[in-house]
């Protein structure tokens, strides 16, 4: 099993990445199969389905579509295009993407929520068609969101691609198990496997510059989220908090008076910075989720400013760690808040961000697999029942808190000589089955817990 950095961590828009950005993809591949196509083609279709359908229009997904369709990409995203684009779609009923003609597509009647018809193989599922001048359909593929910006077709589904096309790697554990196996043989931390494996499917100058640039997003998307203020887009009048938090706590700097739990704050800041960016549309990195991106760069951030002794010399390190955490969980279970509820996101963030710190604070791979595996433990059940359909509440909160537990979580790690009773397989084993039997009302549909219980205006 390969699942490379730059798969987890991807540079996209919010505010999700199941719901704004696999579509966003989806709708660029099916542009790919139609220029590959002898067909002509005169116009578009789609559907969303399942998840896609219910929370769409809260997480962005009929604008990502459109976006899609009309030739944007996440890594690529430009607000100012995309609302241009958006108004001349909206004008004309037609779409130009490149090396195809204009094609209709009138977004009110061509886009369909469809939330009686799921489709069978994830609950993130989509239809685009591509009709003739008469309007038949004479090219249609279904697609697959899978969170984190993941997307499949319904072939590759079931044939259960995943990402280990290419040449063999050196370290191709599938497990924690195997992972540590390899470590004891090798020598070798875990950051250092996952280097060699990355080494061993690209350029070694490129994949340290790419990391270089997941930091630096992540980085300028903490300190956007520091500086502003205002009221988050939706409906819900959700005030921005973090810019307000951080001039407290920066005021309160060099006080002797401060509480030693003051500390939380500032992770829980951090995380929320991300995340008001993420809801209010801005560009964000997969952290493996938009709707859970914020607790890997807070707790990496808490790292860099809080913690004695800290060196951006090991922001690699953290980043290669939290990866093939990341890999595990979602190989063997789910990172997607619609398939298996905020354990797989928030809790897959939360073992993803303790493994690095644990790792960069000098643990051994046993210590960092425990560290991973009391993250991820304490974040079993968690639902997704976002408020509205919009990644807000109680998304934001819940990514700081998810900053805390994984900070906890390696501390704990670090405490101990990496012994403990419950392995990591066995947490990723019990969030699958719980993901699997989890009522679907409680998996981002909005249509349970705080979703109703809290008004929505």
């Amino acid at each position: 099993m390969f699942l490379s950095v730059f798969d987890m961590f991807k540079v996209g828009v919010g505010p999700s990445s199941s719901h704004t950005m696999g579509p966003m993809v989806a709708a660029a591949r099916f542009l790919d199969l139609m220029r590959a196509s002898p067909f002509e083609f005169a116009g578009l279709r789609a559907s969303l389905h399942g998840s896609l359908a219910f929370t769409g229009v809260g997480h962005a997904t009929d604008r990502a579509t459109i976006l899609g369709l009309a030739g944007f990409v996440p890594d690529s995203y430009d607000h100012g295009r995309a609302e241009a684009a958006l108004a001349e779609i909206a004008e004309t009923g037609t779409v130009t993407p490149e090396g195809l003609p204009t094609l209709r597509f009138d977004p009110k009647a061509d886009l369909i929520f469809d939330y009686d018809n799921t489709l069978p193989g994830h609950a993130n599922g989509m239809i685009l068609m591509a009709t003739d001048a008469q309007g038949d359909v004479i090219l249609r593929q279904v697609y697959y969101s899978v969170g984190g910006g993941f997307v499949l077709t319904e072939e590759e589904l079931a044939e259960g691609k995943d990402t280990n096309d290419g040449p063999p790697v050196p370290f191709p554990f599938k497990t924690a198990a195997e992972m540590l196996e390899m470590a004891r043989s090798s020598g070798k931390t875990i950051a250092e496997m996952k280097r060699a494996n990355e080494i061993a499917r690209g350029c070694a100058d490129s994949f340290a510059k790419g990391t270089a640039r997941l930091w630096a997003v992540m980085n300028a998307c903490i300190e956007r989220g520091l500086s502003t203020e205002g009221i988050l887009p939706g409906g819900l009048k959700v005030r921005r908090r973090a810019k307000a938090i951080h001039d407290a706590l920066m005021a309160e700097r060099g006080m002797n008076l401060n509480a030693p739990h003051t500390i939380n704050d500032w992770m829980s800041v951090y995380a929320m910075a991300v995340n008001e960016e993420n809801a209010a549309g801005g560009q964000v990195v997969t952290a493996p989720t938009n709707g859970a991106a914020g607790v890997l760069p807070a707790v990496l951030r808490y790292y860099l400013d809080h913690v004695p002794g800290a060196s951006e010399s090991h922001i690699e390190d953290f980043l290669l760690t939290a990866a093939a955490i990341g890999g595990l969980v979602k190989y063997n279970a789910s990172i997607s808040g619609a398939e298996a509820g905020c354990q797989a996101e928030v809790g897959s963030a939360a073992a993803m961000a303790a493994a690095g710190l644990c790792a960069v604070m000098g643990g051994t791979p046993e210590q960092v697999e425990n560290a991973a595996e009391i993250a991820l433990e304490h974040h079993l059940g968690m639902t997704c029942d976002p408020v509205a359909g919009l990644v807000q509440v109680p998304c934001i909160e819940r990514n700081g808190l998810g900053a805390i537990k994984a900070v906890s979580a390696a501390s704990l790690a670090l405490r101990g000589d990496g012994q403990h009773f419950v392995p990591l397989d066995a947490v990723i084993e019990t969030m699958r089955q719980t993901g699997h039997d989890m009522h679907e009302k409680y998996k981002e549909t909005s249509l349970g817990g705080l979703a109703v219980n809290v008004p929505n205006c």
